[in-house]
């Protein structure tokens, strides 16, 4: 269990506030569950997030509002409140019973002045405050239970206020410790503001609550947390990573290089994967670095490391007329070069209600945003796509990608319909190594037969599809002829899904990874970067 410190901030450190690029990493995980970005935010302020880059965690609203809470049963299980009123009940009793004597002394016991008295005294309300305003206009006999009677009356909207309270919240108080009036109006005046407090963060009126007040009640870590949830949605606007509620362009590029760190990250703990690239495609040179040429190496000679190696041989002049140098095979240095070659790349994103179990697509999402963020800073001139495909299938745009989610209630997977929209991709941008990535955790149960879109579920329990696999394969076959390569990553092992993809592997002559969704990231990229990688000659 971690443990957070706090200290009051005097001044001296650097000014508390909240780190913009810190916030949108807690606000892109919620994200990648399928939230948008309204939701996202909504639930940081209402349930809190820790701080990337450090141990402190944002307390949210409800966690505020349960530490307030919890401060109100603490008072409710320390005091008990049903005597409270008795303090002023009694002084009241003593003024009127001296008030009563000097009546009946002065006017005797059958007066009209007596009477009226004692009529205001006995009916009516027996809350305390109610008694002492039924005397308000009273032409008092005794002179100094006046003046007592006039304290009594300066205190009873305070006396109303607390009667009130014990009259909604009194019988919550069974604590061992009696409570008397003053202690009472303590208590009560605490207890409002608890929840006077509980109320603003719960309905989110965070201008109407002073830090303050909050710390007093909860401590440098509560009004800390408040502190940031309340620039929570400035800060992210001023670092022009959120407008009018939406990330910005910069937000999604800033999304997908943390996604890329993480599979880098991933990828330094050791995770294999690597498979050779053959030596195809745009030649570089490398400034500086030359070998010794090799049989069947072409002759791009560096001449003057070349001369320089036959003067260093100490090769005689070819002539008493020429003040060349005789050079032999052994001497020739050539430029080293780095081989690349341009691709097209389509990610098909399983995105049927099956992927929202075990995490499987936020880990496909982050692992689509890290790919475009790879693709367009390391190789830009390479084209790279997402489908995203359940019953139906659709291009994503990359901007919509943060905030896009699987589609509920939408039990079937159209990998069929995918292909197709890939095809056509791949189409448009043909280049010598095309290829398609597909995260799936299901084998087929939607296909399109002459145009009509069907859906077929499973022969059986952990069966297959027979005719959604059958039309499914015969895209893949179409694809394979235009030598588009397919890798597949699966996300389940069950038996059906397994066998399909044998089958198009072995169509296709692609590779078939299983993996777990934790480590799609790592297994995919290293693929990727696989392909990618150059030879050096």
């Amino acid at each position: 269990m971690k443990a957070f410190r706090y200290s009051r901030w005097d001044g001296s450190q650097d000014e508390f506030s909240l780190d913009a690029e810190s916030a949108l990493e807690a606000l892109s995980d919620l994200m990648m569950e399928g939230l948008d970005a309204r939701q996202a935010l909504e639930w940081m302020e209402r349930y809190g997030f820790d701080l990337a880059g450090t141990e402190m965690r944002v307390m949210g609203t409800e966690e505020l509002i349960s530490e307030l809470r919890d401060q109100v049963q603490s008072l409710q299980q320390q005091f008990d409140m049903s005597h409270s009123m008795d303090e002023m009940a009694e002084r009241l009793d003593e003024i009127l019973d001296r008030e009563q004597g000097a009546l009946r002394e002065a006017h005797g016991h059958e007066s009209s002045r007596l009477n009226d008295f004692m009529q205001r005294r006995h009916e009516g309300s027996e809350q305390v405050s109610d008694r002492v305003e039924r005397f308000r206009d009273h032409e008092w006999q005794d002179v100094e239970a006046e003046d007592d009677y006039r304290e009594l009356l300066e205190e009873q909207e305070r006396m109303a206020a607390l009667e009130d309270f014990l009259n909604q919240q009194g019988q919550r108080f069974q604590g061992p410790e009696q409570a008397g009036y003053e202690q009472a109006q303590e208590i009560r005046e605490q207890i409002e503001a608890l929840q006077q407090m509980m109320q603003n963060l719960s309905e989110g009126n965070f201008d109407s609550i002073s830090p303050d007040q909050l710390r007093d009640m909860l401590g440098e870590p509560g009004a800390q947390s408040f502190i940031l949830l309340q620039d929570l949605r400035s800060r992210l606007e001023g670092a022009g990573l959120l407008r009018d509620g939406e990330l910005t362009p910069r937000a999604i590029r800033k999304i997908g290089a943390s996604a890329l760190a993480d599979v880098y990250n991933a990828l330094r703990k050791g995770l294999s994967g690597e498979h050779d690239m053959p030596g195809y495609g745009t030649a570089t040179p490398r400034p500086d670095e030359t070998r010794g040429w090799e049989f069947g190496d072409e002759l791009d000679l560096d001449i003057v490391k070349t001369v320089m190696n036959g003067v260093r041989r100490g090769a005689s002049p070819m002539g008493s007329s020429d003040r060349g140098v005789s050079l032999q095979v052994d001497d020739f240095e050539i430029r080293q070069k780095d081989y690349s070659t341009e691709t097209t790349t389509v990610l098909l994103l399983d995105m049927s209600w099956s992927m929202s179990w075990q995490d499987r697509f936020p880990a496909a999402k982050r692992v689509a945003l890290a790919m475009d963020q790879l693709i367009r800073t390391q190789f830009p001139r390479d084209h790279f796509s997402i489908v995203g495909f359940s019953t139906r299938a659709r291009e994503l745009q990359i901007k919509e990608l943060p905030e896009v989610c699987w589609d509920m209630g939408d039990p079937f997977t159209n990998l069929q319909e995918g292909l197709m929209v890939a095809e056509k991709l791949v189409s448009q941008h043909r280049s010598a190594s095309p290829q398609i990535i597909v995260i799936t955790d299901g084998q087929p149960t939607a296909y399109y037969q002459d145009g009509t879109l069907r859906v077929e579920w499973p022969m059986g329990m952990g069966g297959i599809s027979p005719q959604a696999v059958k039309e499914t394969l015969k895209q893949v076959r179409r694809i394979t002829r235009m030598g588009v390569t397919i890798n597949t990553f699966m996300l389940d092992d069950a038996p059906a899904l397994v066998g399909f993809v044998e089958h198009m592997t072995k169509i296709n002559q692609g590779r078939a990874f299983y993996t777990h969704p934790h480590q799609l990231g790592s297994f995919l990229m290293v693929d990727y970067l696989s392909q990618r990688r150059t030879r050096r000659r």
